[in-house]
């Protein structure tokens, strides 16, 4: 598996508060499986969760939780993108010591694809290789676009100008107390 130490490298170079006590990071993967379907060859997925445990953390969980996210955005844009499964996808727990020191938990679902293929030689070897996780292509341009399939017009249309992929979750309006003055 090659998320969870991603994930943990990319913390620590991002977090300075971690960067200085790397200890304070601990990694875990729990509830794992693999999965694999009848399909010729050995390709399979793994799928688990990943917990997160900072101990004795002197930052901003903040400074934790955007780097996460913009991780998620490249290594699993799923949870971010797919709005009723990433509703409570990403599950955290704080336990507040003092002042000025956290322990936090952030468990998240992920997944991990690997792809076993015969070498080319026919010597009997397999090789394993993970991929990367598919990344959203750029929205068309404003313009005409025209659609074929071979030789043939199939369809035709003016795209407006790109509006990007960026779906803002607005916190839900406070609520209004009608006997309040």
């Amino acid at each position: 598996m090659i998320k969870p130490t991603a994930l943990r490298d990319h913390l620590l170079a991002a977090v300075p508060g971690l960067r200085r006590n790397r200890d304070q990071l601990s990694v875990f993967v729990d509830q794992g499986n693999i999965r694999c379907t009848a399909a010729h060859g050995l390709s399979f997925e793994y799928g688990y969760t990943v917990e997160l445990l900072l101990t004795n953390y002197p930052g901003s969980a903040d400074a934790v939780a955007i780097p996460l996210l913009a991780w998620l955005r490249e290594h699993q844009c799923e949870l971010l993108e797919n709005l009723e499964r990433g509703k409570d996808a990403i599950q955290f727990q704080v336990e507040i010591l003092n002042n000025d020191l956290i322990d936090m938990s952030i468990r998240l679902p992920l997944t991990e694809r690997v792809i076993v293929k015969p070498a080319a030689d026919g010597s009997g070897r397999l090789d394993a290789s993970h991929p990367a996780e598919p990344q959203l292509t750029e929205q068309l341009p404003a313009g005409p676009w025209q659609l074929y399939a071979g030789d043939e017009l199939i369809a035709e249309w003016t795209s407006a100008a790109p509006t990007g992929s960026e779906i803002e979750t607005p916190f839900p309006p406070a609520p209004t107390c009608h006997g309040c003055k």
